[in-house]
């Protein structure tokens, strides 16, 4: 049994200790990409799934190409993660061949990022459109529904969807959706900054407010299954009403003011663990808060056996290390680098590919005036609604209008503030949030432009082709 002061001094050395020191302006930047098959394309639906073949001759063609070293295959020796060791770039394929992504080391311009991206997609986008498959600046892939459900042949993303389609096992604690597998057609656009320990907590508390206006302007992952057709963000509803949401700490914004460090700490210790690796084997077990995880003796989990191809139970006891297979899905996270990631975002047309990480890099650099100009605001924060209320509302397709103008107003004050933050970074960034500039003043996004071209007639391949134009 692991005691209190033990597993908090763990979580403060891995969370808080690489925040003491100097932050950088640098940002990491990860794209998660629907592919799609691009034959027989009705209508309004993907007709034919993705073809494996043509991904793995892609994945072996970008190796070579952009001198990357593949760093991981699966287990019918495909790769899966191939990185460049000078640049830190990595590509990969997120949970199944249908998701690629593109992850870049960390710079303190963007537009070099820009630039290194250009070239990779350039070069993916001439392979695959030769063997008719495309990517999509898309958060929903349009062809989940006829797309192969199962995982990347490997023990990690096979325990992570055996996991989440346990769900069936704990009854109505939530409202379940009957889609275990969205991480296999559900696409982010995520980005790491640089945090120092003394504006972690205004850091999380403020960004945490933005998530309101961030579903106004980023909304991008319409999800055609959803019975209501409910949702711009469908992604809030994919993870918070699976089993990554059964504890609420785990997913979605934080549900309170942060107050210290001392209460980060106590609120990680109070998200759930629910895999690990021991002996070479993926162990998933119900989800435990870790202040309950290292209090007990002994856990029961299941593992897969590949020999008879079936899973076995496994009991273990807790070891502290066990802390390095936590994962939390919060909107913004603080991780075990030293920096807050940003996962909120759907994945964006591909023309505006720079435009969440422009935003969020300029905001950092106004921080104390993005806190003032948010605590201030009676229009939007201050109407009885808390932070979770007004996301819900703004993701929603169908909603009360009665906050419209408030919040397109606090949009573009807040655009003109990332605006000047990154005049202030000197790199000649402004230009990537000219799109989101055009959305606030159309009191559009992604997802709404997605729709009307749907009402309009306009035919899938149309739409796909749209958002995937460089």
């Amino acid at each position: 049994m692991i005691q209190e002061e033990e597993l908090t001094g763990a979580i403060y050395r891995k969370y808080i200790l690489p925040t003491e020191r100097e932050s950088k302006p640098v940002v990491g930047v990860e794209l998660e990409y629907p592919i799609v098959n691009l034959r027989n394309i009705g209508l309004s639906e993907v007709t034919e799934p993705v073809d494996y073949g043509v991904v793995h001759r892609l994945a072996e063609a970008f190796v070579v190409r952009f001198g990357f070293r593949a760093v991981s295959r699966d287990e019918d020796g495909e790769i899966y993660l191939a990185e460049n060791e000078k640049t830190g770039d990595t590509i990969s394929f997120d949970c199944s061949y249908n998701t690629l992504e593109l992850s870049f080391g960390i710079e303190e311009n963007i537009r070099i990022l820009k630039h290194r991206f250009d070239r990779y997609y350039t070069f993916i986008e001439e392979n695959l459109l030769s063997e008719r498959h495309t990517l999509t600046g898309m958060g929903i892939n349009p062809g989940y529904m006829v797309n192969r459900k199962e995982p990347i042949h490997n023990g990690r993303y096979r325990m992570l969807l055996h996991h989440l389609e346990s769900y069936r096992e704990y009854g109505n604690r939530i409202q379940f959706h009957e889609y275990p597998h969205f991480g296999l057609f559900s696409c982010a656009s995520q980005v790491q900054v640089d945090v120092e320990k003394e504006h972690v907590v205004e850091l999380l508390n403020t960004f945490n407010r933005l998530e309101p206006l961030k579903a106004l302007i980023f909304a991008n992952s319409v999800f055609d299954a959803d019975p209501d057709h409910r949702f711009l963000a469908s992604r809030d509803y994919l993870w918070k009403n699976s089993l990554h949401g059964l504890n609420p700490h785990n997913v979605d914004e934080y549900d309170k003011r942060l107050h210290s460090v001392d209460e980060i700490v106590r609120y990680i210790a109070s998200e759930s663990l629910y895999c690990l690796e021991r002996e070479g084997k993926y162990i998933n077990f119900p989800p435990i808060p870790i202040e309950d995880y290292f209090r007990g003796k002994m856990v029961r989990g299941e593992y897969f056996d590949p020999e008879e191809s079936r899973y076995r139970f496994a009991s273990f006891e807790p070891q502290l290390e066990d802390l390095a297979f936590l994962r939390s899905f919060k909107f913004n996270d603080l991780t075990f680098r030293g920096t807050v990631e940003f996962r909120s975002v759907c994945e964006q047309p591909v023309q505006d590919v720079m435009s969440v990480a422009a935003f969020h890099a300029g905001l950092l650099q106004k921080l104390p005036e993005l806190t003032r100009l948010l605590n201030e605001n009676v229009t939007l924060y201050q109407q009885g609604y808390s932070v979770g209320e007004l996301r819900e509302i703004f993701v929603r397709r169908e909603r009360t209008r009665r906050f419209d103008d408030a919040a397109y107003c606090l949009a573009e004050e807040v655009l003109r503030l990332a605006e000047d933050g990154l005049a202030k970074r000197g790199h000649d960034e402004e230009g990537f949030l000219e799109p989101l500039f055009e959305r606030v003043e159309r009191r559009t996004n992604p997802a709404e432009h997605f729709i009307e071209k749907q009402k309009a007639g306009r035919a899938l391949r149309e739409v796909i082709m749209e958002y995937a134009a460089h």
